[in-house]
């Protein structure tokens, strides 16, 4: 097997390395690496990996060399920043072959903008962006981790919160002249860390995400301000702040006030379709005559549409939301969430 550090180049394209990869992995690695990809990317690759009629060992040795050349300069990057990937590398390969993986490691992925925030502490980055524009706070914390935006957007006043919240939501695509500029006010140079295509950020998955996180005063507070501003904006988000799949971290008592109000066809619908964790938590919660009934409903209910499933589980998630509004539950957000009220 060639040297980790001394690894020729592939004349393959990034699909074609990946396939071989996932070969060289076996089945069992290969399923657990899918859970956390898209599902057109694992597409891709499933298409790639059928469509290599022969991998040769050299081939398999010269993936693995250039994963593990980019696993280990990804971890300096994310560790130590830039300059750090950039200095380690250097003294391990030389400039040359330090700067091409650098390349190729900021292209591949496309490392963000405004790195070094998500390495402040929040409470100084706060004080550092709190008298910015709400437009500025907002593409700021697009591209922060969901924790450390939760804990500057309950920090701000509740007028912008709201403010900051909305644009958040509506945001788009961020040009990288803009980004630059940005970086540029807040006295950073991270041009080289920018992408010369549109980065996407911010959006409404991006907004529902720090919304999970905060406490619910902030939330209910942000969520009525824009209700008034924009009912349809606000429904969407609503919507996606807790999926029917999120049931499973409900507590056992909230679990089964829930489902005191769901109606059973409700029910077998929307289990219907469901990961096996969430229907296990669901029949554990039920007596074991009821669990069975309703197991034997879903088995002989035969083919259904993925719509009505969705809308059944809907109206489970209304029911939980409705139960957490009269403080009857408390929902977990953010995987931290405490106890129902007694």
């Amino acid at each position: 097997m060639p040297d980790m550090y001394d690894a020729p180049q592939l004349d393959l394209s990034n699909q074609q390395k990946a396939a071989i990869l996932f070969i060289t992995l076996g089945p069992e690695y290969s399923a657990k690496v899918f859970k956390h990809m898209a599902d057109d990317e694992i597409e891709k690759i499933t298409l790639e990996i059928a469509s290599q009629k022969q991998v040769t060992p050299e081939q398999k040795n010269l993936v693995i060399a250039e994963f593990y050349q980019m696993a280990m300069a990804k971890n300096y990057l994310s560790n130590g920043g830039l300059e750090y990937a950039q200095d380690v590398l250097e003294k391990a390969l030389g400039a040359e072959k330090a700067a091409n993986i650098i390349n190729r490691l900021t292209t591949s992925l496309q490392v963000r903008p405004f790195d070094f925030l998500r390495k402040t502490d929040p409470a100084q980055l706060l004080n550092f962006i709190q008298n910015e524009h709400p437009q500025t706070i907002a593409l700021i914390m697009a591209y922060l981790d969901p924790e450390q935006a939760a804990m500057i957007l309950a920090s701000l006043s509740q007028e912008r919160q709201a403010e900051v919240a909305r644009r958040i939501a509506m945001m788009d695509r961020t040009s990288p002249e803009v980004l630059r500029e940005v970086e540029r006010v807040l006295e950073r140079k991270l041009s080289s860390l920018v992408t010369q295509d549109f980065t996407t950020a911010g959006g409404i998955k991006a907004i529902v995400e720090v919304l999970n996180r905060v406490d619910r005063t902030t939330e209910k507070t942000i969520i009525e301000t824009l209700e008034v501003d924009n009912p349809e904006l606000t429904e969407e988000i609503k919507r996606l702040m807790f999926v029917f799949e999120d049931i499973v971290m409900l507590d056992d008592r909230s679990l089964q006030m829930v489902l005191r109000e769901v109606e059973n066809k409700d029910l077998s619908l929307a289990l219907k379709a469901t990961p096996k964790e969430v229907a296990n938590k669901v029949f554990k919660n039920m007596s074991t005559r009821a669990a069975e009934m309703l197991k034997e409903e879903i088995e002989f209910m035969g083919p259904v549409k993925i719509r009505d499933v969705e809308e059944a589980q809907q109206k489970i998630v209304n029911v939980i939301r409705n139960l957490e509004d009269k403080g009857e539950i408390v929902v977990a957000r953010g995987g931290k969430g405490d106890e129902m009220i007694v």
